[in-house]
């Protein structure tokens, strides 16, 4: 009896735990897109002289106005020419992040879950603000993720025993 409480009640736990922890998937990928969108802002403005000399004088190639200030006779420029790259090399990743977060819903969650960018998967964690929305999409990711987490369980569990079963079924204990 007691027993049976506590495998019922674990088991609630488990799906109740999977429960929260699923509604917590669209609210993290809502805070990521957002710190992404602000990113791209920020590096879009950061990059736009650049990119209105490479637009006049090289076609709109960012890395033929590196190579330019690289291969300057003007030190000024030398120098500068590791700094407008890493503006350059900034907003192409960034920009690819913001593309990837344009995506379908499926696909932006795989996306931000397993591919996020390090830089702004960490700000996120960092600043994550755990939200508890009722929202059909909350919902849905909810039940899903608690019903995988919950499925998970009990196969493991089910192998664990039936494992224990046949090792015992092998070995017979003896009794004297």
């Amino acid at each position: 009896m007691v027993l049976s409480f506590i495998h019922t009640a674990s088991r609630l736990l488990v799906f109740g735990g999977g429960l929260l922890l699923g509604i917590q998937v669209p609210a993290y990928v809502d805070q990521y897109s957002q710190r992404v969108d602000a990113h791209y802002r920020e590096v879009s403005a950061n990059i736009a002289g650049f990119q209105r000399t490479a637009d006049e004088m090289f076609e709109g190639d960012l890395r033929a106005l590196v190579n330019y200030y690289r291969q300057s006779n003007d030190p000024v420029f030398r120098s500068d020419a590791d700094s407008v790259q890493s503006i350059v090399d900034r907003y192409i990743r960034i920009g690819n992040e913001y593309r990837a977060m344009q995506g379908n819903v499926i696909a932006v969650a795989t996306h931000v879950l397993f591919f996020a960018d390090d830089e702004m998967s960490l700000e996120t964690r960092n600043q994550y603000s755990y939200t508890v929305p009722l929202n059909g999409i909350a919902m849905q990711w909810g039940f899903a993720v608690a019903l995988l987490i919950f499925l998970l369980l009990e196969l493991s569990v089910a192998c664990c025993v039936g494992c224990v079963r046949l090792i015992r079924g092998r070995h017979p204990h003896h009794q004297h």
